[in-house]
């Protein structure tokens, strides 16, 4: 297990290809999950845990790691599960999310798969956890669902989704009011944030739940005015998202004649050096790591419009 990510920076060509790798695990039962390996820092069997005071149920203690404290989340009971009870076989992932560093309790840990982000798809409607899913894929013949993780994390410790007195009273989209912002996101609580903070511009938003839908949309719009950037004034999108991943929806839009002077701003949880070399080759305008409501409504409005 120790030398699971040992090659994990050797996987960042796979991004920009709309190719992804997951870390398989399992929590109580026999369904498996994945985690996109670019947000995992590293895997390891569970340590001592400290209690502490006022501690969320969902946290189960802290981790002295490497000189860090991490809070360990169950993640199980943070879907609507029953505790992990045997910590002596289980393991916790640690992941970096929206700027900061947490570890996820988990049953097992099985391997990496390498796949394509058109072969993860949205979660059907209807199950019982698919409030906490943004995705699914088939591995084995088997269904392997991928947590909506910033939904649990904001569960437990609500983000901060209004822009500051001080950055408002700087905002001006007067010259755009007649631009709308698009939002493509495949978290739901995600594409809310991203909305609230961004209300603050005072203009009309469009949401999409991954690159495919959004690129299908913003062609529709092309279509209908000629250009894209006619009606749109900026595109601020994830880079995870089933069907078609950020990156590629970057690169598809400005490969596209009537999207390609479309402003983009990638918005995402993904931390690591690579993202700025992939901003570069994809050819989007700018990268915000999430989730700061004062940088992103700042961005938003750089960005408004098409080149002059």
């Amino acid at each position: 297990m120790s030398g699971i990510l040992d090659s994990v920076n050797q996987r960042t060509q796979l991004v920009g290809q709309n190719r992804l790798e997951l870390l398989l695990f399992r929590l109580n039962g026999r369904q498996r999950f994945g985690i996109n390996v670019f947000k995992v820092r590293e895997v390891l069997q569970c340590p001592a845990l400290t209690s502490m005071p006022k501690l969320n149920p969902l946290v189960r203690g802290v981790a002295h790691i490497r000189g860090q404290t991490i809070s360990v989340i169950d993640l199980s009971m943070a879907t609507g599960g029953r505790r992990i009870e045997d910590l002596k076989t289980a393991f916790i992932v640690i992941a970096e999310y929206n700027r900061s560093v947490q570890g996820f309790l988990v049953g097992a840990v099985e391997r990496i798969i390498n796949t394509n982000w058109d072969a993860i798809m949205p979660p059907p409607q209807g199950t019982g956890r698919a409030s906490y899913l943004t995705a699914v894929t088939e591995v084995e013949g088997e269904l392997v669902e991928i947590l909506d993780v910033e939904k649990i994390l904001n569960e437990i410790s609500p983000l901060n989704t209004e822009v500051s007195q001080e950055v408002a009273s700087t905002l001006n989209t007067d010259a755009h009011k007649d631009k709308i912002i698009f939002i493509a996101d495949d978290s739901s609580v995600a594409r809310n944030q991203v909305k609230r903070a961004l209300t603050t511009l005072g203009l009309e938003i469009e949401m999409a739940k991954n690159g495919l839908e959004a690129l299908k949309r913003l062609k529709e719009i092309a279509e209908e005015t000629g250009d894209v950037t006619d009606k749109v004034g900026v595109l601020v999108s994830d880079i995870e998202m089933p069907e078609m991943d950020g990156y590629t929806l970057t690169a598809e839009i400005k490969n596209t004649p009537e999207l390609q002077k479309l402003h983009v701003v990638l918005h995402t949880s993904l931390s690591g050096v690579f993202n700025q070399a992939m901003v570069k080759k994809v050819g989007a305008d700018d990268f915000i790591a999430k989730f700061h409501p004062d940088e992103l409504a700042s961005a938003v409005q750089k960005w408004l419009g098409p080149e002059e």
